[in-house]
């Protein structure tokens, strides 16, 4: 697998770039040095970039995230996150999912991510008799994000009375300031071995790229994608048709994959299903 230190070699190559944004442009802490730069020189060439996250809140709280991390708003021309794409789902009610949940949810997840319904008519409960279906977005303050374990009696009262569970994150885990965390896909996963009916919303699915290339409005074969896990990035972007990086950051960088050789990558990519066009070191020019 080619390795590339920076992005300097593949901005001649492609006009639009869709970059995830947990382990490749920040660590939920900080941005990676090297990153605005990166993303200053991809848009002085012309380039047009956008972010799409599996972040478990609405576009507009991570456009202003990022710009606290020092990532400017005129650095890139637009963010997509699963949040966003849950929100206008629960807006139009045209998928079949959602089409009949009712106005309460029971909500497992933290204060931040409210987002998601807001301005929906959706009220929010952490009382499963309160409820009538299940908004998952991750792991809450009280709880944790170390195991599924603290949520066990949750999944277990809200499979009990039939709730279908809304994933906002099919990401299983992630890494903040160095530590791995568990996300929302960890506990659906959980969920669905229980026997509960889940939808995920996000990357891999192909569907989340479509509001991002029409954000784009390029080609596909002109549109590179960058990201640091195989089971959502890179098998997200190989079904949307797209060429694809591995970002070693994030996820890969914490199972000790940021110095592996071609190989190694490469076996590992095989085993994931996954066939990035190349691996990098980190987001830089």
């Amino acid at each position: 697998m080619l390795i590339l230190d920076g992005i300097a070699s593949l901005a001649p190559r492609y006009r639009g770039f869709v970059l995830d944004l947990w382990g490749v442009v920040h660590d939920g802490q900080a941005a990676f040095p090297g990153v605005a730069e990166a993303l200053a020189r991809l848009r002085e060439g012309g380039a047009r970039i956008v972010f799409l996250s599996n972040a478990p809140r609405r576009s507009h709280v991570v456009e202003a995230q990022l710009t606290g991390f020092g990532i400017d708003r005129a650095l890139y021309d637009a963010a997509m996150t699963s949040g966003e794409i849950t929100w206008r789902l629960l807006r139009d009610r045209a998928h079949p999912f959602v089409r009949d949940l009712g106005p309460r949810a029971l909500h497992i997840g933290a204060a931040r991510d409210h987002s998601v319904v807001e301005d929906l008519g959706i009220t929010l409960t952490d009382r499963p008799d309160e409820a009538d279906w299940l908004l998952n977005t991750g792991p809450d303050p009280e709880r944790g994000g170390q195991s599924v374990d603290p949520y066990e009696p949750t999944l277990r009262a809200a499979l009990e009375r039939g709730f279908p569970m809304l994933c906002v994150n099919p990401d299983r885990a992630v890494v903040v300031g160095g530590g791995r965390i568990i996300c929302a896909g960890a506990l659906a996963e959980r969920y669905a071995a229980l026997g509960g009916a889940t939808l995920e919303i996000g990357k891999p699915d192909p569907a989340a790229y479509d509001p991002v290339m029409a954000l784009l409005d390029l080609p596909r074969a002109a549109v590179l994608a960058i990201g640091d896990s195989p089971h959502t990035d890179l098998a997200g972007a190989q079904a949307a048709g797209l060429d694809a990086v591995w970002a070693l950051g994030g996820l890969a960088a914490e199972e000790g994959l940021a110095e592996a050789g071609p190989d190694t990558l490469a076996a590992r990519a095989k085993a994931e299903g996954v066939s990035p066009i190349a691996a990098l070191r980190a987001l830089r020019w």
